[in-house]
């Protein structure tokens, strides 16, 4: 059950990082001018990244190591839905983190802008995965 707790827990704190990055972070990031934005959300991404994959990957771990524990299917679920950040990140998202990271400071204008702002745009599926990995987590831990 230890690992249960901890994958409910890891998915709770994953997913309060990204509400955080979609609700605070980048609106906050979309009221400076574009070459401002473009610096800030460089080492923010970088950090974010490392720390964000690192959860996702614990989830997983962690829920499906509850599931070889406890065979319900609801950890395998959560598992998957934790993992599913990956090939969403590296797929959908690592276009427009490419396109942003080799984009100049000094250069930066409207394009870089509505890259920005489609990024946000995409963050907001790794919060929805989040959510609905601590939500199924939730469920399998107190039924």
């Amino acid at each position: 059950m230890i690992y249960g707790q901890l994958a409910l827990v890891t998915a709770a704190v994953f997913t309060g990082a990204a509400f955080y990055i979609n609700a605070v972070e980048q609106p906050a990031r979309l009221m400076l001018p574009d070459g401002a934005a473009l610096a800030q959300w460089k080492p923010a991404y970088r950090r974010g990244f490392a720390m964000q994959a690192t959860l996702a990957l614990a989830g997983a771990l962690l829920g499906a190591a509850s599931f070889a524990t406890d065979n319900d299917w609801r950890w395998l679920a959560g598992a998957v839905l934790m993992l599913a950040n990956w090939p969403f990140t590296l797929v959908g998202i690592m276009p427009t983190n490419r396109a942003l990271m080799g984009a100049r400071e000094e250069e930066a204008g409207p394009h870089t802008r509505r890259l920005i702002a489609n990024w946000g745009q995409l963050h907001m599926v790794r919060t929805g995965l989040g959510a609905l990995a601590t939500f199924v987590f939730f469920t399998a831990a107190t039924g």
